[in-house]
């Protein structure tokens, strides 16, 4: 049997269509690491685009490129794949690997900028959510981490739907980077977060969202290999 998996992710109700292409690209990239596998993308987002693709695959295993195990991985995708009888595996935003990535990028970062990260801010940004008290858990934990791993003059979570909100948390700091704790370049990342920062006065350099990154595409076939 040909192993499978279908990348799930939340996409964009307002313009489903540019993020329903950007998945299918993932999924593409993620395929050409993982010979003999079959792999789908499909956000709920794109009306039928779910169903259409487990069409195509045989008893996929589900990955949910989502930052968090929140309202839709638990509540919506959650059910559904238990119904169909698939494994749903953990999303994105906690895999074990994800943090060595991150710390990585950033240091990347510093070094382009020329900067010491004792001399440096670092400001997570990330949904959040007002409906689900668990979508902020991975970023916390990613701050944790990060605060341990580099050496920061400070380490701060700032959340678009619930509190401390971005633009708050992005006051006054100073030098600083800014992660993006954020799967796809849709409505928050294209609208919220510019304006939060800019409200805050924020400066400094602001890396893209997770799709974007070169490295994101090894970090899911390995998943889907280890499962």
């Amino acid at each position: 049997m040909t192993q499978s998996a279908l990348i799930v992710a939340h996409g964009s109700p307002s313009d489903p269509a540019p993020q329903e292409a950007a998945l299918q690209g993932l999924a593409a990239r993620v395929q050409s690491l993982l010979p003999g596998w079959q792999i789908r993308g499909a956000t709920l987002a794109a009306d039928g685009a779910v169903d259409a693709a487990l069409a195509q695959l045989d008893q996929p295993l589900i990955y949910p490129f989502f930052m968090a195990q929140g309202y839709f991985t638990n509540r919506v995708l959650a059910p559904r794949s238990k119904a169909l009888g698939l494994t749903q595996m953990a999303p994105f935003g906690v895999e074990p690997a994800l943090s060595d990535c991150v710390a990585a990028m950033l240091t990347d970062t510093l070094t382009a900028q020329g900067w010491q990260a004792p001399d440096t801010a670092l400001l997570l940004a990330a949904h959040g959510s007002a409906v689900s008290r668990t979508s902020a858990n991975s970023t916390r934990a990613m701050e944790e981490e990060l605060a341990q791993r580099l050496p920061f003059r400070t380490t701060r979570s700032g959340f678009i739907e619930e509190p401390p909100h971005v633009a708050d948390q992005a006051r006054d700091l100073g030098q600083a980077i800014c992660l993006c704790f954020f799967a796809l370049n849709a409505g928050h990342m294209l609208d919220d977060m510019p304006q939060a920062l800019e409200e805050a006065g924020f400066t400094g350099p602001v890396l893209p969202p997770m799709i974007d990154w070169p490295q994101v595409p090894q970090l899911i076939a390995n998943s889907l290999q280890a499962a």
